[in-house]
């Protein structure tokens, strides 16, 4: 059997896209998905990408928008991917809207043009543990704080965020503060985040106890109130040029922290992304969307 593609990246964030809208999109049985991104995300063996993107029809939404991780896991969200996913849209014709509601697995996502680039409402961010989730047994209380009070407008449960939580790892301790974007992610301040070796500690941190989902660590060194540099080590997929979520999770763990304004650059592996956290407590992230090229491959 033969499956189309389209090959495309964010900000070298890249993907694997395949049509399956109906009636004349690819045809594959569900079941296969996890086993499908496995094999065609591998660099070797495969067409190569940090995650498979499948473009589906929506009860609720215009579109609806699957995820899998290079591992073949499936996740709820990814910022760079609904970026692409917009853009196929668009370049091909089939909406007309300026605005496309997306139903994702972390809700329905509404990107949208803003001068030759795609803009994204990623929603509020989640700070309540249960949600996120982080597993408070593991917490510490004297580093859980009350963001109900300070941090008004939240989409939490309850009035904890797990903020500056002391994380050891082998010989290192680490200071994580933890937010959901629709998937889980622990931000990290380093001194240096360009020598920092992410492929070592990363994989264990996703791994820890204390997320029983995994999770997604970002890496950030503060390089003013207005700018940050950021790497990231992604669950299911290892270190990426760039994550859509994770900046934007990185965005409002630096503000939460007083170390930045709501309104930031972020540079990253594979160039830059804006990202406002503005007053309705909505987080907006910015950044292109590029089409590589497109083929069939048989499975």
């Amino acid at each position: 059997m033969k499956l189309k593609f389209t090959k495309m990246h964010g900000l070298g964030n890249d993907f694997i896209l395949m049509d399956f809208l109906r009636p004349v999109g690819n045809s594959v049985d569900a079941s296969a998905f996890p086993a499908l991104a496995k094999r065609l995300c591998h660099r070797r063996f495969g067409i190569g990408a940090d995650q498979l993107l499948l473009l589906c029809p929506s009860d609720v939404a215009d579109f609806r928008m699957r995820i899998f991780n290079a591992d073949g896991s499936e996740v709820e969200m990814c910022g760079n991917g609904i970026r692409c996913l917009a853009k196929y849209l668009w370049d091909r014709g089939l909406t007309k809207e300026k605005v496309i509601r997306i139903e994702t697995m972390a809700g329905i996502i509404s990107p949208e043009k803003v001068n030759g680039l795609v803009r994204v409402d990623m929603g509020a961010p989640v700070l309540d543990p249960e949600k996120i989730p982080v597993e408070m047994a593991y917490s510490s209380k004297s580093n859980v704080q009350n963001s109900k009070t300070r941090y008004p407008g939240l989409r939490t449960l309850n009035s904890e965020a797990i903020i500056d939580y002391p994380l050891v790892i082998e010989d290192r301790e680490f200071r994580i503060t933890c937010v959901s974007m629709g998937n889980p992610h622990a931000v990290i301040i380093v001194d240096n985040v360009s020598e920092f070796p992410v492929a070592y500690y990363g994989p264990m941190i996703e791994r820890h106890r204390i997320f029983p989902k995994r999770t997604n660590v970002e890496f950030i060194e503060i390089l003013s109130p207005k700018e940050i540099r950021m790497r990231v080590w992604e669950r299911g997929a290892g270190e990426t040029m760039a994550c859509g979520t994770g900046a934007s999770a990185s965005a409002v763990a630096a503000h939460l922290k007083g170390l930045t304004e709501r309104e930031i650059s972020i540079h990253l592996s594979g160039g830059v992304l804006s990202v406002a956290w503005v007053e309705d407590g909505h987080v907006y992230m910015t950044g292109p969307a590029e089409e590589v090229f497109g083929g069939e491959i048989v499975v």
